[in-house]
């Protein structure tokens, strides 16, 4: 949703609040699509800060369902994001780093939901699991661990061993 910052940008001193309704229904990142279950609308905080700059302060809550790293059972991911940003009107002087970080304004109208989709890739989680003792899956059959044993052989040889391991499987002596 575009929110019309204009009045915050020319009016000196100026402070707006007002709650806005995302409507994004997934967020894609770089991993891939993840269906948003719930969210609350994005309370937002807009001061004046200066001849054409303004602070957006903001807060939304939202849950996304993601797979887990180790078993790949989807499980829900909530994110409460309290974020703070510059903005700049397109009219007003720059340096740089306040242009390259604008990339949910168009104009004069901020873009609410490319906002959040930078908040949730800047928070999301390094590692999702189900639980924390989550075991994954075998990696020979691909079978669920956390619902039961498979059977396989799961070990591993240590690689510094293998010429000694190889010695051994051919009979000979040493």
């Amino acid at each position: 949703m575009l929110v019309n910052l204009s009045d915050v940008l020319t009016s000196e001193g100026s402070c707006e609040q007002r709650d806005v309704d995302l409507e994004m229904t997934c967020f894609d990142g770089p991993t891939g699509s993840y269906r948003i279950l719930e969210k609350t609308p994005v309370s937002f905080t807009f001061t004046n800060a200066g001849s054409g700059k303004a602070v957006a302060q903001g807060s939304v809550s939202v849950k996304l369902m993601a797979a887990c790293d180790r078993c790949l059972t989807e499980v829900p991911v909530a994110m409460d994001l309290v974020f703070e940003r510059r903005i700049v009107s397109p009219d007003a002087e720059a340096d740089e780093e306040e242009l390259d970080d604008l990339d949910f304004m168009e104009g004069y109208y901020l873009n609410a939901d490319t906002l959040v989709r930078d908040e949730i890739l800047g928070g999301w989680p390094a590692k999702i699991l189900c639980k924390e003792d989550c075991k994954g899956i075998c990696p020979k059959c691909g079978q669920d661990l956390n619902k039961g044993d498979c059977g396989c052989d799961t070990f591993v040889p240590d690689p510094r061993m293998a010429a000694i391991q190889d010695i051994f499987n051919a009979g000979k002596e040493v």
